[in-house]
Formats: structure tokens, sequence, C-alpha cells
């Protein structure tokens, strides 16, 4: 009698399997191993350079970076090449400006939409004080915060990190800014990708 119970059960086991849907066997496949993507035209990894020169670091609310970044600002001598996301800040447009009427070479590339889109951009402010300025409109966002000061100068700097030219990434957001200075291979290679930038961005004036 238990044979012929065992046997029942593993006709109706048999029958089950042969019942089922295509759409079953097809879930229970594994799925196929995702192809690789593959490399974007132009895309390599650049070489490591000299670790040398200084670092000062900031992070905000807690440092007073708009101050670090200002003292960066006074510090030029030649040249500030600016790029921008989002500038909102006065005092960081003013001390532009200050830096630009005692002789120093003044330019900016901001984000075109943020640019318009903000009613409280001061980039109109730095146009009117006489400051070239470029926007970009290739890319989804132009997300750079960087100042490249006096390119091709022992005195050379950047300033640069998560840190917008904003009020609120110094006193409503966290932030981290750093200035990285006497370091000629790091400022070199922020001012040529500036340059980049600049080949693909329209003038103010046309906007």
């Amino acid at each position: 009698m238990m044979w012929r119970v065992l046997f029942g059960l593993v006709l109706s086991l048999a029958c089950a399997a042969q019942a089922q849907t295509p759409a079953q066997a097809q879930a229970e496949r594994p799925a196929p191993a995702s192809p690789v993507p593959p490399a974007l035209p132009g895309i390599h990894t650049p070489p490591a350079m000299p670790a040398r020169g200084t670092v000062q670091v900031a992070f905000a609310p807690w440092d007073n970076a708009e101050a670090m970044i200002v003292d960066g600002v006074r510090r030029a001598k030649q040249q500030i090449l600016v790029q921008a996301f989002s500038f909102t800040s006065r005092t960081l447009a003013n001390a532009l400006v200050a830096a630009r009427r005692r002789g120093v070479d003044v330019q900016v590339m901001a984000d075109r939409e943020q640019t318009f889109n903000s009613e409280s951009s001061r980039i109109p402010d730095l146009v009117q004080a006489g400051i070239p300025v470029m926007l970009e409109v290739r890319y989804q966002s132009a997300h750079n915060k960087v100042m490249v000061v006096d390119a091709g100068t022992a005195d050379g700097a950047v300033i640069t990190g998560s840190y917008n030219w904003t009020y609120a990434a110094q006193y409503k957001n966290a932030e981290n800014v750093l200035i990285l200075r006497h370091n000629p291979e790091i400022v070199n290679a922020y001012a040529a990708n500036w340059k980049r930038h600049l080949a693909d961005a329209l003038p103010y004036a046309e906007q």
C-alpha cells in the first residue's frame, strides 16, 4: 500500500512540472550577465602628481571658509580665473571687483542656468564692474567651483572644494574648501582645464 502512495506522489509532482507555463520557466532562468558598458572616447585615468607646497583646509559652517577665500583673492598679483556654479556671495563678488580695480586680470566662467535662474546671482555685478564673464552651456551642470590664482608664478594657488560662491555655502551648508599653494603642476592643470572650458563657453553679453 505504501508503494502506491509514493508512486502517486511522484506522478503528481511530475505532472505539475510539465504543466509549468513558459512564463514561469522564463522567470526561473538566471538573468544574463549585464554587459560591460564601452569606455567613452577620450576618457583616461590621469597620472598622479607630486605632492608639494601647502594645503589649507576649511570646513563650513564651523570654519570661516569665506574669509579664507577672500584672503586668497587678495593675495593675487596677476590673474584670477574663476569657475562658478552658483555665485550669490556679495562678499566674494566684492573681493573679485576689488582685485580687478587694483590691476589683477579677473576672468569668470559660470553655469548659464544658475546665472539666469537665480534672482540673487552676483554675475551681473561682476559684468557691470568690467569683469569678463563667459557662460557654460555644454553641460547639464557646470559644477566646478574653482579659482586659479596667478598660474605660472611661484605664488600660484588653486582654491576649490564643494563650496559654491554663495552665502548658503558658509552659513547653511556642510562644505569643504582647499587652497593648494606652491604646486605648479596642480595650478597649471587647473588653469589648462579652465581654458578647455573657455573654448566651449559663450560671452555673457550674447545671452
